[in-house]
């Protein structure tokens, strides 16, 4: 289901935009995927806020009045489903906010990941930019090894995340690690809160730290708390471990918490 920059609301398979647009072209566009519960979107004025920063960063208009009311018509359609929302706009002026039905790995307790080396562009450093390609090959490239997942490395051998999760691990002395913001990763807003939820030490980690890793798992949106079985050929001593599962529960709780509030008003 879609709900176009003209206020229609239609299937999303017949979305039509146009060739000559930059989005297309280009990528030259900003997104967010929100988490639907039971239709309730988690955080979406965090998600609508961090769609603003990417957009002004690459200096693109967003009406975020008209998307919000856009917004709002959508879900009032849709019902009480367990599903995501996507939300693009393009240089060419479109504006899309759809639903749609959560990926295969959402319901996955586990994942393994293999390090792919990346170099962050530092132009688009905290943006969820339409140019996802580098991303999306990572996962490839790490598929092609046997893994579920990459595990973004910088050719430094810094720690960065996954292409759509952020990391967590952790060492052998019971520390909570993930990579900081400045390392070169997106403000992941379900990072975000497990760092108000729990004791995290953030940083410039190299790959051997998470190598040595007790546990670890990926975070995200989607994801929420998943994790993470084996880097590499190195399986991890505690997957499902006690830091993943009061991880999981921490979420958990503040997902239960912000939603009763955004359902009373």
């Amino acid at each position: 289901m879609l709900t176009s920059a003209n206020g229609e609301i239609t299937d999303a398979s017949e979305a039509v935009i146009p060739a000559s647009d930059d989005g297309l072209l280009r990528g030259d566009g900003v997104f967010e995927v929100i988490r639907l519960y039971a239709g309730r979107p988690f955080a979406l004025d965090e998600h609508l806020d961090r769609l603003e920063r990417s957009a002004a960063a690459i200096e693109l208009p967003v009406d975020r009045e008209m998307l919000e009311a856009e917004i709002s018509a959508l879900l009032a359609e849709y019902g009480e489903h367990e599903a995501q929302l996507r939300l693009v706009v393009t240089r060419g002026g479109q504006r899309l906010a759809f639903t749609e039905n959560l990926p295969p790995y959402a319901s996955q307790d586990r994942a393994s990941v293999a390090a792919v080396t990346y170099s962050p562009s530092v132009i688009l450093n905290g943006v969820k930019s339409l140019s996802y390609a580098a991303n999306m090959q990572a996962s490839r490239i790490a598929q092609g090894r046997g893994a579920d997942e990459a595990m973004l490395v910088r050719p430094d051998g810094i720690v960065l995340e996954a292409p759509t999760s952020t990391v967590f691990w952790v060492t052998a002395d019971g520390m909570l690690r993930t990579p900081s913001l400045d390392v070169g990763i997106l403000a992941s807003i379900t990072r975000d809160r497990l760092i108000r939820e729990l004791d995290v030490e953030e940083g410039a980690f190299p790959l051997d730290d998470l190598l040595a890793a007790r546990e670890a798992f990926l975070a995200s949106t989607v994801r929420e708390v998943q994790a993470i079985s084996a880097v590499d050929e190195t399986e991890l001593p505690e997957c499902l471990g006690e830091r993943t599962e009061q991880a999981a529960q921490a979420l958990a709780a503040v997902l239960e918490r912000e939603l009763a509030v955004s359902s009373s008003t």
